[in-house]
């Protein structure tokens, strides 16, 4: 079976959200939203209940909220952020 490959497209808000995260945190939320491209659905993320194709991806205390699109192969970042704060 062949790999496809997804757009990654990072929101206004998650963009600005991204930024304010810490420098090495940055670095590897940044990382993980490129293997999004890849792998849509690693097996760490989790469905996020009430929304048909949206996901959450962990990385240390910080959640990446995101969906995807599998007739267009987009993966959107919605919102970035620590995980005591992205559900509000």
């Amino acid at each position: 079976m062949e790999h496809l490959t997804y757009v990654v497209e990072i929101g206004k808000q998650a963009s600005k959200q991204l930024n304010e995260v810490p420098a090495t945190e940055q670095s590897r939320l940044r990382e993980k939203i490129r293997e999004l491209a890849t792998e849509p659905r690693p097996t760490m993320a989790k469905k996020l209940r009430g929304h048909s194709d949206t996901y959450r991806i962990r990385q240390g205390n910080y959640r990446v909220i995101y969906s995807v699109n599998d007739k267009v192969l987009v993966v959107k970042v919605e919102k970035i952020g620590h995980r005591k704060d992205i559900y509000e």
